[in-house]
C-alpha cells in the first residue's frame, strides 16, 4: 500500500503504466518468496527439539515461541532466530513504509492547492493509522513473548490475539469511512428512525 500510494501521489500521471499487473504479481511473489523463507527455519528449529513437557500450549494459535517453551532443551536459537527474523522482516518494512510516506510528506508539501493537499493527506493518513496499530501491536507482542516472563499469560494471550485481529478488522472500518457510498449508507442505517 505505501508503494502504491508512493506512486499514485508522486508520479499520478505514470499510476497505470508503472503498477501493471506483471509488477504487481512480481512484488506479491517475492513477498511469498520472503515470509516462505523466514518462516521455514524457525520450523526447522522447532523440529530439532525434544518435548517432554505437557502439550498444551498458552495461545489461541499454535504460536512459534509458544511451542518451543515447552521443550526440555534449550531454546535460546529458537528465540534468537525469531527475534533475529522478526526484527529484521518488521523493522525493514517499517524503514521502507517510512522512506515512502517521507517522500509522500516531500510532495505533498510541495503541492500548490490546499484542496489537493488535504485529499492526498485523506488519502495516505487511513493507511498510516492501520500499519501504526499492526506495528505496535507486533512489536509489542514479539518483545513481550521474548522477555516478558514476568507478564501474565492471559496478558501475552490477549496482545496476540490484538495483534492477529485488530488490523485486519481496522482495514475495512478505515478504508470503509473514506468510501462516500459507504459511509452514507452506514450514515442512513444509523439515522433510520426506530
Amino acid at each position: 500500500m505505501a508503494f502504491d500510494r508512493y506512486v499514485a501521489i508522486c508520479t499520478p500521471l505514470h499510476y497505470a503504466t508503472f503498477l501493471t499487473g506483471s509488477l504487481i504479481s512480481k512484488v506479491g511473489l517475492a513477498l511469498v518468496t520472503r515470509s516462505v523463507a523466514v518462516v521455514t527455519p524457525g520450523v526447522l528449529l522447532i523440529l530439532r527439539l525434544r518435548f517432554c513437557r505437557g502439550n498444551i500450549i498458552h495461545h489461541t494459535y499454535c504460536e512459534n515461541m509458544g511451542v518451543a517453551k515447552l521443550a526440555c532443551n534449550s531454546i535460546a536459537l529458537n528465540s534468537i532466530y525469531g527475534l533475529t527474523a522478526a526484527l529484521l522482516t518488521t523493522g525493514l518494512d517499517f524503514v521502507l513504509i517510512s522512506l515512502s510516506y517521507w517522500l509522500i510528506l516531500r510532495t505533498v508539501f510541495q503541492l500548490p492547492s490546499r484542496e489537493a493537499r488535504t485529499k492526498a493527506f485523506a488519502t495516505c493518513g487511513a493507511h498510516i493509522c492501520v500499519i501504526l496499530i499492526f506495528y505496535t501491536l507486533a512489536f509489542f507482542s514479539f518483545f513481550t513473548h521474548r522477555f516478558g516472563d514476568h507478564v501474565p499469560k492471559h496478558v501475552l494471550i490477549l496482545l496476540a490475539n490484538l495483534y492477529l485481529l485488530v488490523p485486519p478488522t481496522m482495514n475495512p472500518i478505515v478504508y470503509g469511512v473514506k468510501t462516500k457510498e459507504i459511509r452514507m449508507h452506514v450514515l442512513g442505517l444509523c439515522n433510520k428512525p426506530k
